[in-house]
């Protein structure tokens, strides 16, 4: 077969872009501005130009979707999504990535977008194209990254107190956690966080102040923190 005699193919990147809003763990969905699936909700992303890598292009569309000049937070390929059908203007493979940070803004609709939203992970609307299975498979891999890695400190300030990191874990795994137990956890594993000498914050009239942390050297936590049973 010449290379004349191949059908169109394509390749895109899709987004999973997770922070925490309001006490819950929020997903950044579009609503498609153009065919197909126009009017539909789905995860930002779009084609891969013919002059830059997949993770270029992954940047590219997190800043128009953001609408920031520079994304500081966590990025991370999640996975290639390629079957035949997945989109049906022609044969597309996506390259699918984990993005993850504090504090984002409120986002900015790109350039094949309506409009774009924070909604709840825990409430998404069906989406378009196979990106509930995008969503559900970046949702585990944060999750269980929280376990075994220092990655809940990506959802949070650059300096930070146990009780915010504490947050972080019950909005990304859905349950409450005990407070001494966690912090003990917490300082109990080497490198995970370190404390702000001489810096600390009020909580509450009657409350003694809470010590500030900024993140340590670990990368890995040992042992690990696992989602109860």
């Amino acid at each position: 077969m010449s290379t004349n005699e191949f059908p169109p193919f394509a390749v895109t990147v899709d987004l999973l872009v997770a922070t925490v809003r309001d006490n819950a763990l929020s997903v950044l969905l579009i609503t498609r501005g153009v065919e197909p699936f126009l009017g539909a909700p789905a995860l930002p992303g779009g084609f891969v130009h013919i002059n830059e890598s997949a993770e270029q292009a992954a940047h590219r569309e997190l800043l128009e979707e953001t609408g920031l000049a520079h994304f500081a937070g966590h990025l991370e390929q999640l996975g290639t999504y390629s079957t035949p059908d997945r989109d049906p203007r022609m044969r597309v493979v996506s390259v699918a990535y984990v993005a993850l940070a504090p504090h984002l803004p409120d986002p900015q609709a790109g350039t094949d977008a309506a409009q774009a939203m924070w909604c709840r992970a825990d409430d998404l609307p069906a989406l378009a194209f196979d990106h509930d299975q995008v969503v559900a498979d970046g949702l585990e891999r944060i999750r269980a990254k929280l376990e075994y890695t220092t990655l809940a400190v990506t959802f949070v300030s650059e300096q930070f107190t146990i009780r915010d990191l504490q947050t972080v874990y019950e909005v990304v795994w859905g349950i409450t956690l005990d407070r001494a137990n966690f912090r003990r956890k917490v300082l109990g594993t080497p490198g995970f966080v370190v404390a702000v000498d001489g810096i600390t914050v009020p909580t509450g009239p009657r409350g003694k102040p809470a010590q500030v942390y900024r993140r340590g050297p670990a990368t890995v936590l040992r042992p690990p923190i696992l989602r109860p049973i």
